[in-house]
C-alpha cells in the first residue's frame, strides 16, 4: 500500500514540476504587463502540488497548519496589501485575489489551537493536526541523515556548518547538525525581527507620519515608516494645506521632528546603498531620485540603490514643495526641532500594516524596513528606538515566546552586522511558530518568504532550462555576507509533510557554489518522503 501511495506522490510531483518548469521558461519572455499572470499561474501550480500530495495524504499537516491559517488571513485582508497597499492598484486588470486562490485548496477549518506557550484557543486546531500526522509520518532522523549529510559535507561550504530540520506539525527537531551553536545569520534574522514585530506590535498595526501645528509654525512628525513615497507627502500636504486655510494661515514656518528615534542614526557598516541611515521620517527609504529600482510590474521598490546622508532632511524638503504647490508660502529653511505638545494634528498618513511590511520585508530582504520594524518592536516594549534598545526588545519578545535563545545576540534587525548570532535551532522555531493554526497574527512571516525560482532573493535561484527540483516548491529566507552563507524556510516534502529547516555556514569562499549546496539540501527535503533509512535496510 505504501509503494502505491509513494508513487502517486512521485507521480502528482513530478507532474506539477514540470508546470512549474513551464511556467518559468515562459517567464522570461513575458513582458512586465504579463508577468501578473505568470505569477498567479506558479501559485496555483504550487499550491496544486501541495493540495494533490494531502489528498492522498488523507489532508495531512498542511491543512491544518499553514494552509488554513494563510486562507483565513487573505480572506480578512481582502485584495489590498504590500507596498501599495489599496486595492484597485492594478489599474482594473483581472485576475485571481488570493482569496480566491486559497479556496479552491477546500472549505476553512474554525481556527483555534494552543501552539504551546503563549497560545490562543481551545486546543481543537492542534488536535485535529495531530489525528492527521499520524496517517502521514514525518521523515525518520536516520533517513534525513542519509539524505542530507553527504550534501553538508561538500566543500563548498564553509568552515562552520550548521543545520536543523523541525517536524512543523510537532514542532520537534528531526535533524541537527550542531543546531543549537550559534553563527552568523546574515539576513536570516530578518526572521527574528518579524516574529517580534508582529508579536509585540500586531500585524495590524500601521506607523503614523503627522503633521501638526501650532499657529503658524508647522512641523512633519517622523513615526518610522521607511516606505513613505511622494504621493504619500502630497497626500499630507494637501490636507495640511486645507486644514490651514480653514484657519486663514498662508504662510508658515516648516520644522521636522525625528525625535522618536534615539542614538547613531548610522549602521556599524557605515554609508551603504543597502541600507538608509537610520531615521523615523524618511521618503522612499531615503534613495536619491532616478537611481532607485522597481520590481516588473511597478511594484515597490527594492533592492540596493545610492542613499540621501540626510533622510529626513529630503523628506521634509519634498513636503515643503508639495505644501507650497498648494498655496502655502513657506518662510526660510525647513529645520529639525521637537514638535511642542500644544501643537494640534492637522493631518496624518499611515502605512501598510505590519503584515504587509514584514512580507515586503522579507521577500526583498528590505534593510530598510528591517531596521524600522526592530523599532517599532522598542517602542512597543518600552526601550529606547535604538540600535541596542531594538535588540534588547527583540530578546525579550522572543523569550516571552520561549524560544531557544541561548548566545543569541541581535546587534541590528537586517543581519548586515556580523555581530548578530543565532541558532539554526532558533530559527526553525521560528519558522514552526509561523505556522501554528493558534498563532494566525504570524502567518506574514511564511506568506512573505520567497518562493525558489519565482520571487524575492530567490526569483534567480533555482535556475535551469528545465528547473531544478525545489523550484515553486522551496519557500525561504536567504542570507549572505562576504563569507556567509544561510538559508531557512519551509517545505512539503513529497509524503506530504510540513517542514522549517535552516542552513547556515560561515568560511564560505565562492558565493554563487555555496548558495548552490544550500538550495540542493532544500531541494532534497522537497523531494524526500524520507520514511526509511537506506542504510537500515
Amino acid at each position: 500500500m505504501r509503494d502505491t501511495t509513494n508513487r502517486a506522490y512521485r507521480a502528482t510531483r513530478d507532474g506539477a514540476a514540470r508546470v512549474v518548469g513551464r511556467i518559468r521558461r515562459r517567464w522570461r519572455t513575458t513582458t512586465p504587463q504579463e508577468r501578473q499572470t505568470v505569477r498567479l499561474a506558479a501559485g496555483s501550480a504550487a499550491l496544486g502540488l501541495a493540495v494533490a500530495l494531502t489528498a492522498v495524504a488523507v489532508t495531512g499537516p498542511w491543512d491544518s497548519g499553514q494552509r488554513t491559517a494563510e486562507r483565513t488571513w487573505a480572506a480578512r485582508e481582502g485584495q489590498g496589501s504590500g507596498g501599495k497597499h489599496t486595492p484597485g492598484q492594478d489599474g482594473g486588470r483581472a485576475g485571481l485575489t488570493a482569496p480566491q486562490v486559497l479556496a479552491a485548496a477546500g472549505p476553512a477549518q474554525g481556527r483555534g489551537g494552543s501552539g504551546g506557550k503563549g497560545g490562543t484557543g481551545n486546543g481543537a486546531a492542534r488536535d485535529d493536526a495531530s489525528q492527521r500526522a499520524d496517517q502521514v509520518p514525518p521523515p525518520t532522523s536516520s533517513a534525513l541523515a542519509d539524505t542530507l549529510e553527504p550534501l553538508l559535507k561538500d566543500g563548498s561550504l564553509g568552515s562552520v556548518r550548521r543545520a536543523s530540520v523541525v517536524d512543523v506539525v510537532t514542532g520537534r527537531q528531526i535533524f541537527s547538525e550542531r543546531a543549537s551553536e550559534p553563527s552568523t545569520p546574515a539576513s536570516t534574522v530578518k526572521l527574528a525581527t518579524a516574529v517580534a514585530a508582529l508579536t509585540a506590535a500586531g500585524e495590524g498595526h500601521r506607523v503614523a507620519t503627522r503633521v501638526v501645528a501650532d499657529g503658524d509654525k508647522v512641523t512633519l512628525v517622523g513615526g518610522g515608516d521607511p516606505t513613505l513615497t511622494a504621493d504619500d507627502l502630497a497626500g499630507l500636504a494637501r490636507d495640511t494645506a486645507g486644514a490651514l486655510k480653514k484657519r486663514g494661515i498662508d504662510k508658515v514656518t516648516l520644522s521636522y521632528d525625528t525625535s522618536l528615534y534615539s542614538g547613531t542614526d548610522q549602521h556599524p557598516i557605515g554609508p551603504n546603498e543597502n541600507l538608509a541611515p537610520v531615521t523615523p521620517l524618511m521618503l522612499n527609504e531615503g534613495r536619491l531620485a532616478g537611481t532607485s529600482r522597481t520590481g516588473s510590474g511597478g511594484e515597490a521598490e527594492h533592492g540596493p540603490a545610492p542613499r540621501t546622508d540626510d533622510p529626513a532632511g529630503q523628506a521634509v524638503e519634498a513636503f515643503g514643495k508639495r505644501l507650497a504647490g498648494e498655496g502655502v508660502r513657506i518662510r526660510g529653511t525647513a529645520t529639525a526641532r521637537e514638535a511642542p505638545g500644544a501643537a494640534e494634528q492637522v493631518a496624518v498618513h499611515r502605512s501598510a500594516t505590519l503584515g504587509a511590511l514584514v512580507e515586503r520585508m522579507l521577500t526583498h530582504s528590505d534593510n530598510d524596513i528591517a531596521e524600522a520594524l526592530a523599532r517599532q518592536t522598542a517602542l512597543a516594549q518600552g526601550e529606547p528606538a535604538s540600535f541596542d534598545g531594538a535588540g534588547r526588545a527583540v530578546e525579550r519578545v522572543l523569550r516571552r515566546l520561549d524560544l531557544p535563545l541561548k548566545g543569541a545576540h541581535f546587534a541590528d534587525g537586517s543581519g548586515l552586522d556580523r555581530d548578530d548570532r543565532v541558532s539554526a535551532g532558533l530559527l526553525t522555531q521560528l519558522l514552526s511558530r509561523a505556522a501554528d493554526p493558534g498563532k494566525p497574527a504570524l502567518r506574514p512571516v511564511l506568506t512573505g518568504l520567497p518562493v525558489a525560482g519565482f520571487t524575492g532573493t530567490l526569483g534567480g535561484r533555482y535556475g535551469g532550462e528545465r528547473g531544478e527540483p525545489g523550484a515553486g516548491l522551496v519557500r525561504a529566507k536567504t542570507g549572505t555576507l562576504t563569507g556567509v552563507n544561510t538559508l531557512a524556510g519551509t517545505v512539503v516534502d513529497a509524503d506530504g509533510r510540513m517542514l522549517a529547516f535552516a542552513f547556515m555556514t560561515t568560511g564560505t569562499q565562492e558565493r554563487d557554489a555555496a548558495q548552490g549546496v544550500l538550495d540542493r539540501l532544500a531541494s532534497a527535503l522537497a523531494n524526500c518522503g524520507c520514511r526509511d533509512s537506506p542504510s537500515a535496510g
